[in-house]
This record gives C-alpha cells, sequence and structure tokens, in this order.
C-alpha cells in the first residue's frame, strides 16, 4: 500500500499537476485590469432599435467597421472559439461597434452568414456614427488603433463594473507580458489566451456569487 502511494506521489501527482497548469496558464489568478470604467454604449441602437448595456454584463466588444463582410471570418473565429461556449450564461454578451450606415450589411452577415452557426442570443450589433466610435475607442486608452474603417481585428474583455480586463506584467516564466485585446484572426490566440483569460474572469464571477450564497449555473 505504502509503495502504491509513494510511486502514485512519484509519478502520477506530477503529470496530473502539469496537465493542470497546461490547461490554463492564468487559472484562479485575477485577470488585471487594463482601464477602469470605460463608457457605456447604451445610447446606441441594435438593429432592433433596442440600446444595450455593458453595466452588469461579461462582455467580448469589438469594432467591426464600414466593411464587414471582410471581417466575416473573424466573426466565425469568435463564434465558435468562445461564443459557442459561454453563450448560455446569463451574464454574457458580445457587443460589436459599427458606424452608422452598415446596417444592411450586418442583415445579410446574420441572415446568410451567423445564423447558419446556430443562435447569436445575446449577440450584438450596435451603431454610431465615426466620431462616436472614434471618441469611445480614444477613452479605452489602448495601444492599437482603429484603422481608417473605424475596425479593429482584436475584441476585448470587459467585466461587469465596465472595466477591460487583460494581461498586464509578468507571465509565469517571468516575462513582461502586456495584452489589452485578442486577434480573432488567430483562432490559435482565441483558443490559447482568450479562452484562458475568460475562464478566469467567469471563475472570478463564480467565487463571488457563492460567497454571497447566490451562485447559479447561468452565472
Amino acid at each position: 500500500m505504502k509503495k502504491n502511494i509513494v510511486l502514485f506521489v512519484l509519478f502520477v501527482l506530477p503529470i496530473v499537476a502539469y496537465l493542470f497548469f497546461a490547461s490554463g496558464v492564468n487559472s484562479f489568478i485575477s485577470l488585471p485590469i487594463i482601464t477602469k470604467n470605460i463608457p457605456e454604449v447604451n445610447t446606441w441602437k441594435t438593429l432592433d432599435n433596442k440600446s444595450v448595456a455593458l453595466t452588469n454584463k461579461i462582455t467580448i466588444l469589438g469594432f467591426t467597421g464600414s466593411d464587414v463582410i471582410k471581417h466575416k471570418g473573424n466573426f466565425f473565429n469568435l463564434y465558435e472559439v468562445i461564443y459557442d461556449k459561454y453563450k448560455d450564461f446569463k451574464d454574457f454578451q458580445v457587443v460589436m461597434v459599427l458606424p452608422d450606415g452598415t446596417q444592411k450589411q450586418v442583415e445579410e452577415l446574420l441572415k446568410l452568414d451567423i445564423q447558419k452557426l446556430g443562435t447569436h442570443k445575446g449577440w450584438n450589433f450596435v451603431f454610431a456614427s465615426p466620431n462616436e466610435i472614434t471618441t469611445f475607442y480614444d477613452k479605452l486608452q489602448l495601444v492599437g488603433k482603429l484603422d481608417t474603417s473605424l475596425a479593429t481585428p482584436n475584441v476585448f474583455i470587459i467585466d461587469k463594473k465596465r472595466n477591460l480586463r487583460g494581461r498586464k506584467g509578468e507571465d509565469q516564466k517571468g516575462t513582461p507580458e502586456y495584452k489589452e485585446g485578442y486577434n480573432t484572426i488567430f483562432v490559435s490566440e482565441l483558443y490559447n489566451k482568450m479562452m484562458d483569460d475568460m475562464k478566469i474572469i467567469i471563475y472570478e464571477y463564480r467565487a463571488a456569487l457563492k460567497k454571497n450564497h447566490n451562485a447559479t449555473k447561468e452565472l
């Protein structure tokens, strides 16, 4: 019996520990705040002329720009890697910001492409003037910039208090790391980094709910 325990400690336990940490680099570590208290978007309207709020929601925020079809592949990557995993959480949403005049393009995208993937409940497209978008983006205080069409392939994690979260400091190897957004062009980045960071945000809120005796399956 003692021999089996010793063998387990020496050989099996290290493998289990390795797999645990390899599956999530930042597991159980708080995700740093990049920008505090970013502005609301609830004055902008969706295709259904409704407003969307960031407050009290875990939000994936993106900027699609005026050429919607150009970014179609990015939508698919984000949908399949991130959105599809969290779409059933009550307090999770995706918000894509676009300039006025792109409504028809979005309608076609939804009808011909995204709906084929499945539900897009909690996936919102909101429209604003170019000046409003530029002003809003500047308040995020990011290193990356929008292109001339008001787009970026990056998406951003916004917590329930409207803080933009990311990576800032050193990774586990002690290497300086800064990540304010996640490039939707690369599935590997969404899967290896954004998925890991989303797990941290979800864990934070589940822990808070449990602490307040309000834990639910829906977050």
